[in-house]
């Protein structure tokens, strides 16, 4: 890319220094020249300014992504060498390491003078250390930028978040969560998300992008602004939808002159209706807008859905069901992302009384086979600590 670079700035120069020979009495051929030479400029600018941003590592798309969610702390601690070694040991070829996390913090620290400097923590000490340790294993690197939760902009900015009784509003797990209809904290996310891409990672993997959960119940009772969509003829279902479907258009947009791909994470049931009612994310409306799509397809995320009494119990079903929609919806796309679900790699006690349903080898692999057998190639294991099965054949069922 560098050297495409250089030779349209050479011809550009060239361009420049082309002498118009024509008759003195010609103006109108002159002025026709010229104009021509300057559109040529216009259109070797235009190039020159979509390679922007190129960094100087060398990582390879892999055969298809099978990865793990790693967090900001365990990238810059003692489990990072462990869950280097999985990958090594395996077939699982990829990192989604937290950049911006669940709470709103920055896992490394920016440069001084940043407008993020007191939104980070020091987890990932040495960036760019672990970013060479990744291109030396082999191991493919994935931003994740959680959007709109975001305790810490919500509580510093509470013009940018919900509030009630002029207080910033939380769901019951105590997470304050950020306004979409505001571009101010879209430019915020995709900032940070261009930090990602100039430090190396290959995608930016955008999460939380949606208002908190039924938030159809509960929008009239809290304060918030709607920004450009105030006065747009729509329905308050439509707007919310339009607002997030914007993001990721912008999102896209603006890291288009960044070698990277982006990517959305979803809810999988949002694949199943027309859009969701509360949380604004319509399925196909998104999918258009990026090059990878991953639905959070977790057994346990499920209530008796596809004529499944009890979803976590029945993995192999539950993922085979869900697929066979998801690919009904993207064949009807014109120009459709790759499909990389997040599956499960953790028990969900909270669904039982007494003790939950076990995730090892049999579940993982159950997840893994039903989408080979759907035609989907690429995965992604979620365990929020970290922690995963072991002796996992992540290529189970899949024709050699």
């Amino acid at each position: 890319m560098r050297k495409q670079i250089l030779l349209l700035a050479m011809l550009s120069i060239v361009l420049l220094s082309i002498p118009v020979f024509v008759s003195a009495d010609d103006k109108t051929a002159t002025a026709g020249l010229h104009q021509e030479r300057q559109l040529s400029l216009k259109s070797l600018d235009d190039k020159l300014k979509r390679f922007v941003y190129r960094s100087d590592y060398n990582f390879e798309y892999p055969d298809a992504v099978r990865g793990i969610y790693v967090t900001g702390q365990s990238a810059g601690g003692s489990k990072f060498k462990s869950l280097v070694k999985l990958v090594e040991n395996t077939d699982l070829n990829t990192m989604v390491i937290d950049i911006k996390e669940d709470n709103g913090y920055l896992t490394f620290t920016p440069e001084k003078g940043s407008p993020y400097e007191d939104m980070a923590k020091k987890y990932i000490k040495n960036p760019k250390k672990m970013m060479q340790e990744l291109e030396e294993k082999g191991i493919y690197p994935i931003a994740r930028v959680v959007v709109f939760k975001d305790s810490v902009l919500a509580k510093n900015r509470p013009d940018l978040s919900f509030t009630k009784n002029g207080q910033v509003w939380v769901n019951g797990k105590g997470e304050a969560f950020v306004n979409p209809f505001k571009k101010e904290v879209w430019e915020y996310n995709v900032k940070i998300g261009k930090k990602a891409a100039k430090m190396g990672f290959q995608e930016i993997q955008f999460d939380y992008v949606r208002f908190p959960e039924g938030f159809e119940t509960r929008d009239k009772e809290l304060d918030y602004g709607l920004g450009d969509y105030k006065d747009i003829e729509m329905d308050d279902v439509k707007k919310r939808v339009q607002a997030v479907t914007d993001f990721v258009k912008y999102a896209r947009e603006e890291l288009s002159n960044y070698d990277v791909d982006v990517s959305v994470d979803i809810f999988g049931y949002a694949a199943t209706i027309e859009e969701t009612p509360g949380i604004g994310q319509n399925f196909s409306q998104i999918a258009s807008n990026v090059d990878i799509i991953s639905s959070m397809i977790y057994p346990s995320h499920w209530t008796s859905y596809f004529g499944i009494e009890n979803p976590d119990t029945e993995p192999y079903k539950l993922v085979s069901e869900y697929a066979k929609v998801e690919n009904e919806v993207l064949g009807k796309l014109e120009d459709p992302p790759v499909s990389r679900p997040w599956i499960q790699d953790f028990e969900a006690p909270w669904l039982y009384s007494g003790a939950p349903k076990q995730y090892g080898k049999e579940e993982v692999e159950a997840q893994i086979r039903a989408l080979y057998e759907n035609d989907i190639h690429e995965f992604l294991l979620w365990n929020a600590a970290n922690v995963y099965t072991e002796n996992v054949d992540y290529k189970v069922g899949l024709s050699k």
